[in-house]
Order: C-alpha cells, then structure tokens, then sequence
C-alpha cells in the first residue's frame, strides 16, 4: 500500500520526538496520497469490505458512488439510489443527498445521509440498508431525525458510532449550536425511545458558528472528535479545515490538545489548507491494513477549484492524529 515505509519510520520515532511533527503552520501539512480515476467527490464516507474492495460513498445526486482494488485508482459507478425515496422533496427541492456515513454491524450494510436546502435548518438525516453495499441495493428505512427554522440545530451529516458496549450513538451537525449526538436503538437504526437526550459536543458559541461533520473513533482509551471548521464549497476561496478534540465519554466533554473545550471554539488542527490543496474537510476515518486513514475532499487550486479526493493515513503515537 502506499506510503509504508514512510509510516514505518514515523511509529518507530519516540512520542516526545512525534510531538514536534504536529504541523505549526498550514505550509507543514502532508499532501494527500495518489488517487487516479473517478476521484471528482465532496464529504467521502469509505470502508474496506471483506473482499478487499474499497466503497466510497459521497455528495450528490442519489448518493455518488466510487470503488477501487488498490485504494489509488478510483472507478464511478450508479448512485446508490436507483430511484430517489419520495420523502426527501420535502426537505430538498432538487432532492438529492448530501454526507453519506457508511458503516457496517450485524451483517448488513447500512448508510446515514442527509438531505436539506443549502444554509437552511430544514434538513434531516436519513438511513439505507443493504446486504452487498454497492450502487442499487439499499433498501430506505426512512427518516431518521429532523431539524427546522424553530431549532437551533441543523440536522446534517451525520456519523455512527458503535461504543465497546454496544451501544449506538449518532453524531451529526451544521453551524447554529454546532454538533450534537442522539443514542440508537440498534435493532431499528433511529434514535433510541428510553434515551431522547441530544447532546452538545462542539460549539463555536463566539465568532462564526462554522463547525459541522462530526466522524467518532476511539483509540487508546478515548473518544476522538473530528470534525470540520470554517468555509466549505467555495471553490479556491474555501476555509475548511479538519480539527479535533478527545474526551473520555462518548458524550464528552471534548477538549483540545491545549485543553480548550470544543464547546468553547477548541479544536486541534488535522489538515489545513496547503498549496494546491484547498479547504480539506467533509473527512471521515477508516481503519485499513496499514493503519488509520482520513478520507475527506479538498479543492484543487490547479484545476480551478475542482472538489477532489483526499486520503492521508494517521499516526497516534503522541495521543493525537497526525497525518502524514
């Protein structure tokens, strides 16, 4: 796989020396990994399946679809819907689907997305299930959790998480008051009837209220919160940028690195604008054979502007990701 024995060499240097490879200016950031092929996406959700093929999922039409063999070589394929579920005119006049989630438990595939009007609270998140994953063969389960103008949230992008106890947990998000998590019924995929708390997990209560994306993950003992911040979709104009917090409950308090709260403008940087890599974000994380890897879109300042995929593995020896 690509990359190797650059990865090799990072896990062999010690955390005190790991802790000066966190990047200090934007100019520090890694380029992404060579991708080829269909690799035009916004806010990408992939994963591995047990043939060794990789499915992505992103932005766009009835959800966009791309597969590889070698995670560098990208082919497009029919979009996950082949027809588009009815409801979803009532919250997009286009319609069409924004960041997927896609993820894998108990047998089945399943696929979190969401569909709204561009800068309206009138949104909700909603959830497919299939037995293969590929392009045509989910099956609806409808609409999992709503927001409009009367709420201070946007219910966007969602992100599943599957605590060790197995219990389900949903974290979504838009700008407003910024990310919140509901817990899931398992067995149903929607939220979880003996526990209606939603909880706040990163806010921007000063400034501009630009966090949303929220992607889950543990590792070593806590809970990693990344999610996106600034401007997206602006072409070469775009602020996005990836930050993170950690927590040791699923529902938080997240804090950065410097232990500012995530509720409170906190967040570490991941990736940031560099070069021709414009606005990284929309990211989701995936586990793969040679590591942890961040999956997200940039826009190319070579190609005007063009959204493009990303893929950067993580190391996590000093606590916190680092791509490389």
């Amino acid at each position: 796989m690509r990359r190797t024995s650059r990865r090799t060499t990072l896990l062999a240097v010690p955390a005190a020396i790991l802790l000066a490879l966190v990047p200090s200016s934007a100019s520090a950031y890694p380029n992404p990994g060579t991708v080829t092929g269909s690799t035009v996406v916004h806010d990408p959700t992939m994963l591995r399946t047990s043939s060794g093929q990789y499915l992505l999922y992103a932005t766009g039409g009835g959800i966009s679809n791309r597969t590889s063999t070698d995670r560098i070589a990208f082919s497009g394929g029919a979009d996950a819907f082949s027809s588009r579920p009815s409801w979803w005119s009532r919250y997009s006049s286009v319609p069409e689907a924004w960041a997927p989630d896609l993820s894998y438990h108990g047998g089945k595939y399943l696929l979190y997305y969401s569909v709204s009007s561009f800068g309206s609270q009138n949104s909700a998140i909603g959830l497919a299930t299939s037995s293969t994953g590929g392009p045509g063969s989910w099956t609806d389960q409808g609409i999992v959790y709503t927001s409009s103008a009367s709420n201070d949230y946007n219910a966007i992008d969602p992100n599943l998480f599957v605590d060790d106890d197995g219990k389900w947990w949903l974290s979504f998000g838009s700008w407003w008051t910024g990310i919140k998590m509901i817990q899931i019924n398992p067995s149903t995929g929607k939220q979880l009837s003996s526990n209606t708390t939603r909880y706040s997990l990163a806010s921007r209560p000063t400034g501009t209220k630009a966090v949303e994306a929220p992607y889950i993950v543990k590792r070593g003992g806590y809970y990693y919160l990344f999610a996106s911040y600034d401007t997206c979709c602006a072409g070469t104009s775009s602020t996005y940028k990836v930050k993170v917090g950690r927590a040791t409950s699923v529902t938080g308090p997240y804090r950065d690195r410097n232990g500012v709260a995530m509720m409170n403008n906190g967040g570490t940087p991941v990736l940031e604008s560099h070069g021709r890599y414009i606005g990284p974000g929309g990211q989701s994380i995936m586990n793969d054979v040679d590591g942890d890897l961040i999956v997200y879109h940039y826009y190319d300042g070579q190609d005007n502007g063009t959204p493009k995929l990303g893929v950067n593995l993580l190391n996590w020896s000093s606590g916190w990701p680092v791509a490389y």
